[in-house]
């Protein structure tokens, strides 16, 4: 079995605390994403699971085992990096079995390990080929092909796409998806992608200055983020955030913007008390042009002057002036709108966040 655990893990570099006493139980199998901002401590955390780095407090075990004192290559990981760190002067094949040459595995076995990566992989045709021959993509398969034939307890991977462009990231995590599938290994993956984390993983640990702010399913995080800034990190575009005060039933913005407090806050909030409101760009739309399908009661309808458009195709992002700035909308079945148009536009409510101003700790549970 190949659970991970960290307890009360620190990291410290002189005075200076990266990773402040966090912990995290993964579960055999999962596949868990570390995200966050640069400089959140979650490559750092990773590289202590792998040994790389030495901790300076807490535990860390794999398998129920502690392995706080055992050098990487004792600890039944395999790690891709983001630089794929292969032979420039070695084949394909030569880069995928050199960890099982190393530790002078017969060779037969080694062939074996390395036929049977490269077939999850697709490498077949590209084994004799050395790695200035392939493309980025191509890099990266063999690099996780590396860690395959180890036939480790866990993989661990460190912003394995962050050097492809656009296109190869999304055909990459479609690879990374089919190979946890096959090999059913537990995963930790590092990603500053709040996209590749959301598409990837089993469920998402959230980092921020070293500390863990949250952590769920892809779905929890989005529908029901613990604080203001969860709910502003997770979601492209992000959350539509903005300061208020709540008076008079209602949801007080700046320069006198407004809208009614939802029912399900009633008993959750108090007069004059200062929040922070949160929209997602789903929930605010031009009428006729958005999901929701509930109760009429639920919306709130402004008109609002459109600022810019952003056309994508099937749909298209929309940034109305609103108490004071700019709120971004998502409008489905598109139509052309025009800089300065005054559009209806309609607050889905139901959907709405708060979050106390002082701690940033959602209000909706």
């Amino acid at each position: 079995m190949a659970q991970v655990s960290l307890k009360n893990l620190v990291k410290s570099y002189g005075a200076l605390n990266v990773v402040h006493g966090i912990s995290l139980d993964v579960k055999d199998r999962e596949f868990i994403a570390l995200v966050g901002p640069s400089g959140c401590g979650k490559s750092t955390t990773l590289r202590m699971i792998a040994g790389l780095e030495s901790i300076s407090g807490g535990v860390i075990e794999i398998g129920g085992k502690e392995v706080n004192d055992l050098p990487p290559r004792d600890r039944n990981i395999s790690m891709v990096f983001q630089s794929y760190a292969l032979y420039p002067h070695m084949s394909v094949c030569e880069n995928m079995g050199f960890s099982l040459k190393i530790a002078k595995r017969p060779q037969a076995e080694i062939d074996q390990r390395v036929n049977e990566a490269a077939a999850i992989l697709g490498l077949e045709a590209l084994m004799e080929r050395r790695p200035a021959q392939l493309s980025g993509g191509q890099r990266q398969r063999v690099a996780m092909g590396r860690a395959i034939v180890r036939d480790p307890e866990v993989f661990l991977f460190d912003e394995p796409l962050s050097n492809l462009d656009a296109k190869l990231r999304t055909q990459m995590r479609t690879e990374i998806k089919k190979l946890h599938a096959k090999v059913r290994s537990t995963v930790i993956y590092v990603t500053h992608d709040q996209v590749e984390a959301m598409t990837l993983a089993d469920r998402i640990v959230i980092m921020r200055d070293g500390h863990i702010e949250q952590v769920g399913t892809p779905e929890e995080v989005f529908h029901r983020p613990r604080t203001r800034f969860v709910a502003g990190f997770i979601g492209s575009p992000p959350m539509n955030l903005e300061e208020a005060v709540i008076a008079d039933g209602r949801i007080r913005l700046r320069d006198g913007a407004s809208l009614p407090l939802p029912a399900k806050f009633t008993d959750k909030v108090t007069e004059g008390q200062k929040v922070v409101f949160g929209l997602r760009p789903d929930d605010l739309f031009p009428k006729g042009h958005g999901l929701h399908s509930g109760a009429e009661s639920d919306i709130a309808s402004l008109d609002l002057p459109v600022s810019i458009t952003e056309p994508l195709g099937n749909e298209t992002l929309v940034f109305v002036e609103f108490g004071g700035r700019e709120w971004v909308s998502r409008m489905l079945n598109p139509t052309s709108l025009a800089s300065g148009q005054t559009v209806t536009m309609q607050f889905d409510l139901s959907q709405a966040h708060l979050f106390s101003a002082e701690t940033g700790l959602t209000l909706s549970e």
